[in-house]
């Protein structure tokens, strides 16, 4: 008997944290006999931590490839035809086939499905105006654009670095030039940097950004970037001003990398993110999958969908999908939007809805702010931290949660992503049994401390 005839095929479009999971989730629960599986992935490098590199531009990560958890050999040895440097530049969902093309050599070749991943993350927003492109300019989503931007510090004489946005990765930018000696300023369109959190709590990150010797121009926005006789960046122009720049990188966010998808007429929502359902299978589409960066998920305090791009929910989509294309079935409820980042020894943490976005939603709601400290206020080294909580009003519903200040600030935030997905009130919050010793807290953390406020404030205003 042919069992090749009896095979099923994989195609798994995009190699880093959602694609690779699914392949080797599905790996495991079926051997090659069972299930072949081909993998595609443009750039050099499969299965590494975008997260992590800030930290490696920065030095605080040594080595490029230790932000590699698995390296291509390491997937080929288990039976996974992993293609290199290879794009996939067409999804013919009626024909069952992609067609990609080898960057190096150029030639084009159709491989057939009977099952499609679809992980072909996020791009780095490059603003539509004069210069965007010019060498110098950086965006930093993969680790093919750090060793760019290395490569391109390495080459620079000038100390001279502009970030623009002042987001996660725009704030964590900052911090790696100015660990790396450059003179840094960030031109920033918000009124505060870190637009995740609401702007009261943004006034600290801006306030331990210029302790660290940060530029911080707020209420900007870049129009041109100047180059000089050689092509290559010279400075940052804004409506106001000019800032001069040996090198910029762009921390303005990312946008899904759908095109193909969108090509194909796949299903995209609102944020241009790929539409599936509780499996990770893509609306209306039985044998196509899509995870991570590219896609839109539901956020389950607002109940709207979202485009959350973190390497924690595309290696969830990952084993999700891999599960369910393995014969087995799992589900991805949603998420709540926790994130966490720091500047220096602020931590900065957020969960749930900010301000506008409740009001976005509909949602009536009381705010409180509360200082506290992250240890017994007599223990050494007790320093300041800052809760804001969002509560439902009438319900007391948690709405959501920002935390900013020193060590052990930032993890905190998963009390409340936890009470978050369970659907706590604040008032439920302060029976919460959290763990209590000088060292790591206050009788009363801070987290409760403020839900026992937000409590008062919902029965107040009931």
């Amino acid at each position: 008997m042919d069992m090749s005839a009896a095979r099923e095929r994989l195609v798994v479009i995009g190699g880093d944290a959602a694609g690779m999971s699914a392949a080797s989730q599905a790996r495991r629960l079926k051997g090659p006999g069972e299930l072949e599986i081909v993998a595609f992935e443009r750039g050099h490098f499969t299965s590494y931590s975008a997260c992590g590199i800030p930290y490696w531009v920065g030095g605080d990560v040594g080595e490029r490839d230790e932000l590699i958890a698995r390296s291509p050999e390491e997937h080929r040895a288990r039976e996974i035809d992993l293609r290199m440097r290879t794009e996939v530049t067409e999804i013919d969902l009626a024909g069952g086939r992609v067609r990609a093309r080898d960057m190096e050599s150029g030639a084009e070749s159709w491989t057939s499905y009977d099952k499609l991943v679809i992980a072909t993350g996020a791009r780095p927003i490059r603003p539509d105006m004069p210069g965007a492109d010019a060498p110098g300019v950086h965006g930093v989503q993969t680790l093919d654009d750090g060793q760019a931007l290395l490569d391109s510090l390495a080459r620079t004489r000038g100390r001279r670095a502009v970030v623009v946005g002042a987001g996660y990765i725009g704030v964590e930018m900052a911090e790696a030039l100015i660990n790396r000696g450059y003179e840094v300023t960030v031109v920033n369109r918000g009124s505060e940097p870190m637009s995740t959190l609401d702007p009261d709590m943004g006034r600290l990150v801006h306030a331990a950004m210029e302790g660290l010797g940060i530029t911080m121009v707020n209420d900007a926005e870049v129009t041109k970037v100047r180059t000089g006789a050689d092509g290559r960046v010279r400075a940052v122009a804004t409506e106001h001003a000019e800032y001069p720049a040996d090198v910029v990188v762009l921390g303005i966010g990312v946008r899904p990398e759908t095109a193909l998808a969108e090509a194909a007429g796949l299903p995209l929502g609102a944020h241009g993110g790929l539409l599936t359902d509780l499996a990770m299978r893509v609306r209306g589409h039985e044998n196509v999958w899509a995870g991570g960066d590219c896609v839109e998920v539901l956020d389950l305090v607002s109940g709207q969908e979202r485009h959350v791009p973190l390497g924690t929910h595309a290696n969830k989509h990952g084993q999700i999908i891999g599960t369910n294309v393995g014969g087995g079935y799992a589900t991805f409820p949603g998420v709540v939007g926790t994130a966490v980042s720091k500047v220096c020894d602020l931590e900065i943490a957020r969960t749930g809805l900010r301000e506008r976005d409740a009001r976005r939603a509909g949602l009536r709601f009381e705010t409180v702010t509360i200082e506290s400290t992250n240890r017994a206020g007599y223990y050494p080294d007790a320093s300041p931290m800052t809760v804001k909580m969002l509560a439902e009003r009438r319900t007391g519903r948690l709405l959501g949660v920002q935390i900013v200040g020193r060590e052990g600030a930032g993890k905190r935030v998963d009390i409340a992503a936890v009470a978050l997905t369970a659907g706590l009130t604040v008032e439920q919050m302060t029976a919460l049994d959290l763990g209590y010793a000088p060292p790591f807290s206050p009788v009363w953390d801070p987290v409760l401390v403020a839900a026992r406020k937000a409590s008062k404030a919902v029965a107040q205003g009931f």
